[in-house]
């Protein structure tokens, strides 16, 4: 472990507790305002391009959720990512993610949709996950009027974001969907049973911790059961075949990267293709944090030359 990541857990640890004592709603609302200096802190000015537009678009139950598209030029036929935020299901949004989502639009010139999608507790499993893959549906539909290619379609998530692109591909598998030509999974949640060794081993005093990690889940489900659903359990999935190309990442002081790489290798042993990579000396969210960590860009550049 470098230098560097010993004195940013110990400011975590010391100045960073959870409380998870506040309601979803209230954390929301702190994150809200202490985002700009936050982003100020890990990340670099925004980058500009050629357009940016929120639109409403509608789910399977009538009602509208928000997507932001991103423009890295006037070109037609570009590549169109679909980008689906971490944040437990329960917190964070578009505008956490936007600085990632303009960096890929313009590393990949690529099209980017990131989808606003509906949050726990208020909205419980499966909702999130239904609204990811309508999400995917209309991008896919509208594809040629947005100036994407139709196929050159990747879904793209971290965290829990990483859960909802793997469960959206594997519905688009299953249901005839929008044709996934490839999937990228930054530190995904995939296993919320949460038993994993790196689970104990990186619980507690590296950012992301098991209680919060409960907390999380307790928010989600509806039902004791849901944890053992592969809807919400992907790892758990009986069938694992015929999915997009992956790019599956983890951090190597991350609870999550032993499901992670469980993940990486049951799809690659149902006969996907799979690149893997653990990146050293990073925590969870490292792929929110350039100026934290050279790991960060590294990740876009792998990811770069995943889609190429």
């Amino acid at each position: 472990m470098t230098i560097k990541l010993r004195l940013l857990l110990w400011y975590l640890n010391v100045f960073s507790k959870d409380d998870l004592s506040v309601s979803p709603a209230k954390i929301r609302e702190e994150n809200a305002k202490t985002l700009p200096r936050m982003l100020k802190l890990v990340d670099y000015s925004p980058i500009k391009l050629a357009a940016i537009k929120d639109e409403q678009i509608e789910m399977r139950d009538g009602k509208k959720n928000r997507v932001r598209i991103y423009h890295p030029s006037q070109e037609k036929n570009l590549p169109l990512i679909v980008y689906f935020h971490g944040g437990g299901f329960v917190v964070r949004t578009i505008e956490s993610h936007d600085l990632i989502c303009r960096r890929l639009c313009r590393d990949n010139q690529a099209i980017v949709i990131s989808v606003d999608y509906r949050l726990a507790p208020e909205y419980k499993f499966p909702i999130p996950h239904q609204d990811c893959y309508d999400a995917t549906v209309w991008a896919a539909e509208n594809a040629l009027k947005l100036g994407a290619n139709t196929d050159q379609l990747t879904v793209m998530g971290d965290s829990a974001g990483g859960n909802l692109a793997t469960i959206v591909s594997i519905l688009a598998r299953d249901n005839r969907g929008p044709a996934i030509k490839n999937q990228v999974l930054i530190y995904p949640t995939v296993d919320a049973r949460l038993n994993h060794p790196s689970i104990d081993k990186f619980g507690s005093g590296y950012f992301l911790s098991l209680p919060r990690m409960h907390w999380y889940r307790d928010q989600y489900i509806n039902k004791k059961e849901d944890v053992l659903n592969p809807l919400m359990s992907p790892l758990l999935t009986a069938d694992l075949s015929n999915l997009p190309p992956a790019f599956v990442c983890t951090a190597a002081y991350d609870p999550l990267k032993d499901e992670g790489e469980a993940y990486a290798i049951r799809l690659k042993e149902e006969g996907n293709q799979v690149v893997f990579k653990e990146f050293p000396n990073v925590i969870h969210g490292f792929f929110n944090m350039p100026k934290l960590f050279k790991e960060c860009l590294e990740a876009h550049r792998n990811i770069q030359s995943f889609l190429k």
